[in-house]
């Protein structure tokens, strides 16, 4: 988990970020205790994602075409 951003308003929760995925909460909170999805948490514990960080994770997951000649 990353530090706060400079808006906190623009984060999602985990709800949010799980209709933004396509997913269940339970896969976001596993995807993220693995590391795997970047977040932050609050001063009270609860987990925030950024679009940004979504799209990122999400791009990150996209098979890559090999360089045409």
């Amino acid at each position: 988990m990353t530090t706060v951003p400079s808006d906190p308003r623009l984060a999602l929760t985990v709800s949010q970020a799980a209709r933004h995925l396509g997913v269940s909460i339970a896969t976001v909170r596993r995807w993220s205790n693995a590391g795997h999805l970047p977040g932050y948490r609050t001063p009270g514990g609860q987990r925030r994602f950024t679009v940004e960080e979504l799209d990122a994770f999400v791009d990150s997951l996209q098979p890559r075409r090999p360089l045409e000649d």
